[in-house]
């Protein structure tokens, strides 16, 4: 299909769907700048440009008013500065469940060694393991990501893998798998001019553009040369050794999205995290500023008749030495019982931060997680059993997001070793194309006391190799580092010294 046609409504998605990534992307942001632009200019559409303007709504009473608000979209009194605290408890959410996959390498296995070992360089040293870290904290935040293939053989002999957030696609799903996408970025905003490059994904092909509009209007394609960023962008790039396949994938955070199951397009797509706390998360923040609030007005102040106060000059007040006095009383100050008086109000800080804990712990169930894995477990030096025993939670949601995870990595990673070995690439690794077998490795490592005996029990009942045993103790080293560390184990047990009497005969 060809790109969209000129002055179409953008983006190109349901407002419903848009409206819920802007929410969730404000959170994963962790900004209070964005959190108030967002509540204060919330509406079923994309993202905004320019400067957020109130709506009458927000001054209102009841319920209107508290739905137009929220907590972040209160606007701030005359005469006052905006005090609001915010907890980065969503970004907290997204960086764990990017951890719980990938803070040990994960193994692409293949038959072929040759092809293994290509794999093993791209997740270490061509970053294609950050490029995933990366990725799946942004799919828990926005209940999907993208990875796809880019190349530039000025800037490399290969192609490499980079993120798309889900708010920045309209994809388009059938059978409930990626027919097509188009991916856009906004490159420049003059003023309501709004500057946007399409790159649209279709089997076999890949469709560039820019168009100039604004906020909500795609606008009118210009050249592609007319920006530095897309500067040396061919329009279209056939690529017919993908077979049928696009040159990216995605990536699901849930299988399905509750929420809309009656929106159309959203058939595909997965769900944040967030969904469906971020009220609780509104509520944190808000008990945060309220015990904020209380540590202020706990202040100690000074009560002290009006003639006890220097005056300061005409408009100006009046004053007392340690200018921390609270009122001045329009007494007599020699009237019994009415001297100075220190006035000092309590800080409820025991109900604060019971209300936070509690709403803290709605926030991380609803994720899927346990508190421990927050680190909200008390004792000691615990084993690995006893953390997972403490983690069953995050581990059951975990093996979850790894099969949604496996299956595209899988896709994508064949899919860069295809391209590898066209004619794009003659300076690439010429290796064997083969869809890889992915291996999460365990997010929770016994310490290596446990592992050293574990592996002594394997050797002595003879139930393992010395490459599995060396496995086995060093989780996250690479194959090609464990191959050396083989090697080197038995040099020094003598076992590398061919045996005298193995003739090869028969």
């Amino acid at each position: 299909m060809p790109l969209p046609e000129k002055n179409a409504p953008w983006p190109p998605v349901s407002p419903v769907i848009a409206s819920d990534l802007d929410d969730w992307s404000a959170w994963y942001a962790a900004s209070p700048d964005r959190l108030t632009y967002r509540y204060r200019n919330r509406r079923r559409t994309g993202r905004q440009y320019g400067q957020p303007e109130p709506r009458p709504s927000q001054y209102r009473g009841g319920i209107v008013g508290a739905v137009a608000r929220w907590f972040w979209g209160e606007p701030v009194a005359v005469g006052e500065k905006r005090s609001n605290l915010h907890l980065p408890l969503a970004r907290d959410l997204a960086r764990t469940s990017a951890d719980l996959l990938f803070s040990e390498p994960p193994t692409l296995v293949t038959e072929n060694t040759a092809t293994m070992q290509r794999l093993e360089n791209m997740l270490h040293k061509e970053d294609l393991l950050r490029t995933l870290i990366a990725q799946a904290e942004m799919t828990a935040a926005l209940g999907g990501g993208y990875l796809r293939a880019m190349w530039d053989r000025e800037m490399s002999p290969t192609p490499w893998a980079t993120v798309v957030r889900a708010d920045g696609a309209a994809p388009r799903f059938y059978g409930g798998r990626l027919r097509q996408v188009t991916f856009w970025k906004v490159i420049a905003v003059d003023g309501q001019k709004v500057v946007r490059h399409l790159e649209q994904h279709e089997p076999n092909r890949i469709l560039h553009g820019v168009y100039e509009g604004t906020e909500d209007n795609l606008g009118s394609p210009i050249d592609l040369g007319a920006y530095p960023d897309t500067q040396g962008l061919q329009p279209v790039i056939d690529l017919p050794q993908l077979k049928g396949r696009l040159a990216c994938v995605y990536v699901p955070n849930s299988m399905t999205a509750p929420d809309w199951h009656d929106v159309p397009g959203a058939v595909g797509l997965g769900t944040s995290d967030y969904q469906g706390a971020e009220t609780f998360l509104s509520a944190i923040d808000e008990t945060y500023t309220s015990w904020m609030r209380d540590v202020r007005l706990a202040k100690s102040r000074i009560i002290v008749p009006a003639g006890y106060l220097q005056s300061t000059g005409v408009g100006e007040g009046v004053s007392w030495a340690d200018r921390e006095v609270y009122a001045p009383m329009n007494i007599p100050p020699t009237e019994q019982g009415q001297g100075i008086t220190l006035n000092q109000f309590a800080i409820r800080h025991a109900e604060h931060r019971a209300t936070i804990e509690d709403l803290v712990s709605r926030c991380i169930r609803n994720a899927g997680y346990d508190g421990g894995t927050f680190g909200e477990s008390e004792g000691g030096l615990r084993t690995a059993t006893e953390v997972k025993a403490d983690t069953a939670r995050s581990m059951s949601t975990r093996a979850r997001k790894s099969e949604l995870e496996a299956g595209p990595l899988a896709e994508f990673v064949e899919t860069l070793l295809i391209l590898e070995n066209s004619d794009l690439f003659p300076d690439a690794p010429d290796v064997e194309v083969e869809r890889p077998e992915v291996r999460f490795a365990d997010s929770i490592q016994d310490d290596v006391k446990t592992l050293a005996e574990s592996a002594d029990l394997l050797r002595r009942a003879e139930a393992a190799s010395t490459e599995s045993l060396v496995a086995l103790v060093n989780p996250g080293m690479p194959l090609e580092e464990q191959k050396k560390e083989v090697a080197r184990v038995k040099a020094e047990s003598g076992r590398d010294v061919a045996d005298p009497m193995d003739t090869g005969a028969e």
